[in-house]
């Protein structure tokens, strides 16, 4: 029997929704080893949306860029360890699994089925906390992520295909590593705790981050599904705002949720071709579609076009030069997203969009670098076109209600046609279409907290 290691310690979900509540001096030395040592362990305790003062990492987007009245409020997910909230859902995934006693280092291989962020987070805790990593992915991702995950000392096992073809690396865990008692998978498509974190931690973040602007409500919350984790912050914001609009996201070539399509796109972290088994259904309101090549192009005038926002658009330089590095391909679909919802809204001045923005630019210069293959070459008329037609010129076009009884049912449907196949019962699926049943995986989270707490015992110096 292979000996374990000491748990290394981290936060609870309550310290990742608050890090006031850390002791100080360990909250002090784990934002000096941000800064210093990404391999330090201590960054275990960074996984949070706030900044060192406590506030929300978010900002508002200019109305110069956006060409909508409401405020749209983004998140920033790029100061996360590893550059993306992803790492949260990984942790929360397998804090809970040493809380329970079922993992600890040295036993067993982390496998982290994903198209990129979440498997950069899977490499990335496993080698915080001691185990090793493998990462189950498709085989035409951009090369910046293979070589993060590689970085942190990840294996690597690659599936045919792309975004699109994320079935595909479930059908090879399912097959090589769900069963096997050497392997702990982290499966983020199906486990409660990424829903946990998004709701509990997210949530509560994107509640904060409207609470000083406009009416200090939320009018609306967009995402674009990979997991669908990120989506159950939505569920906290109809917990406090039942009115509010949350809004789903998709590539227009794989528009699964909008009308079981499929097909290839290139927004790379969303948009798997199924209903995830944590979508909470019920809480989605809307379905929206995002064509691929617009968040191409509305990366590149973030990324290179600052003095074309400045100078041809008006926006405020501090605002621009804000926006550079911090923004990937999904945060862009976000925001063109969440612009617009406020259009289709009918939205004022005074109303509050949230999105999220998941990762940084540095995991594609290798998609920018196609792009500008594709399109010659970029010149700052051609600049100026793509922000007017992205930001500006984004219609309401494609947009689906899907709050009716009707359409709720096409989409449990198709939860069921995949996830029967992993071995769910329909009774199981069933009791996902009741309230009660979201409910009840939120209220864990304080007992979830108590066992963290306890196995972490003295490794904390309390």
């Amino acid at each position: 029997m292979t000996r374990s290691s000491p748990i290394v310690p981290g936060p609870t979900y309550a310290e990742m929704r608050d890090p006031a509540l850390l002791p100080p001096e360990l909250r002090q030395r784990a934002l000096a080893a941000l800064r210093t040592d990404e391999l330090d362990p201590l960054n275990l305790f960074n996984i949070t949306w706030k900044r060192a003062d406590n506030s929300v990492n978010a900002l508002v987007l200019p109305r110069e860029l956006t060409g909508v009245k409401a405020n749209i409020i983004v998140l920033i997910g790029a100061d996360f360890p590893t550059g993306s909230h992803k790492v949260g859902a990984v942790y929360a995934t397998l804090i809970e699994a040493e809380a329970e006693g079922r993992i600890r280092p040295g036993q067993k291989t982390i496998v982290g089925p994903s198209t990129g962020n979440f498997g950069i987070g899977t490499a990335y805790i496993a080698r915080l906390k001691g185990y090793r990593a493998l990462v189950v992915m498709p085989d035409s991702m951009s090369q910046e992520r293979y070589e993060r995950i590689r970085r942190y000392g990840g294996e690597l096992d690659l599936t045919p295909g792309t975004e699109s073809d994320v079935i595909l690396t479930l059908q090879r865990t399912y097959a090589a590593y769900v069963s096997d008692p050497h392997y702990e998978v982290l499966a983020q498509f199906e486990l409660l705790p990424n829903y946990r974190f998004h709701r509990y931690v997210t949530g509560e973040a994107v509640l904060t981050a409207a609470a000083r602007i406009g009416n200090g409500r939320v009018a609306a919350f967009c995402s674009a599904p990979g997991s669908a984790g990120t989506l159950a912050a939505g569920d906290a914001v109809k917990e406090a705002w039942p009115n509010a609009a949350i809004v789903a996201l998709e590539p227009r070539q794989c528009s699964t949720l909008y009308n079981n399509g499929r097909g290839q796109h290139r927004i790379e972290g969303i948009g798997d071709k199924m209903v995830t088994l944590i979508h909470n259904i019920l809480t989605t309101d809307y379905v929206m579609l995002i064509h691929d090549e617009d968040c191409l192009r509305g990366l590149k005038v973030i990324q290179d076009g600052t003095h074309v926002l400045v100078e041809r658009l008006g926006v405020p330089e501090a605002q621009a030069t804000a926006l550079v590095d911090r923004l990937g391909i999904s945060s862009i679909c976000n925001i063109i997203g969440a612009i617009k919802t406020a259009k289709a809204l009918d939205l004022g001045p005074a109303d509050n969009v949230v999105t999220i923005a998941t990762d940084r630019f540095d995991r594609y210069p290798s998609v920018m670098a196609d792009l500008e293959r594709r399109a010659g070459r970029v010149d700052d008329d051609i600049l100026e076109l793509w922000a007017k037609a992205v930001f500006l010129g984004a219609t309401t076009h494609e947009t689906l209600d899907v709050r009716g009884a009707e359409q709720k049912e096409r989409l449990f449907r198709q939860k069921e046609e995949v996830w029967t196949q992993f071995g769910y019962s329909v009774d199981y699926l069933n009791r996902m279409k009741s309230p009660d049943f979201w409910q009840a995986e939120i209220d864990k989270v304080p007992e979830i907290d108590t066992r963290i707490a306890q196995v972490r015992g003295s490794l904390m110096g309390r």
